[in-house]
């Protein structure tokens, strides 16, 4: 699916350097930092959910500790 993403001048300039450093192209630099950011939300929401399910799991327990 295509999209376009509006950039500002300077994170434009700042992707283009990036890019260049590191041999790659701005679009490839784009694809892995949103990889990244969904992986690490997705990490995010699973942690919280164990979380949660501790918590519920442990009510008890927990409640007493804090006595």
């Amino acid at each position: 699916m295509a999209m376009t993403l509006r950039l500002t001048d300077e994170q434009t300039e700042a992707l283009r350097r990036r890019a260049e450093k590191e041999g790659r192209s701005m679009q490839q630099i784009a694809l892995r930092a949103i990889d990244d950011y969904l992986a690490r939300v997705a990490d995010d929401e699973y942690t919280e959910m164990l979380a949660e399910k501790g918590a519920a799991r442990f009510a008890d327990l927990l409640r007493r500790l804090g006595e």
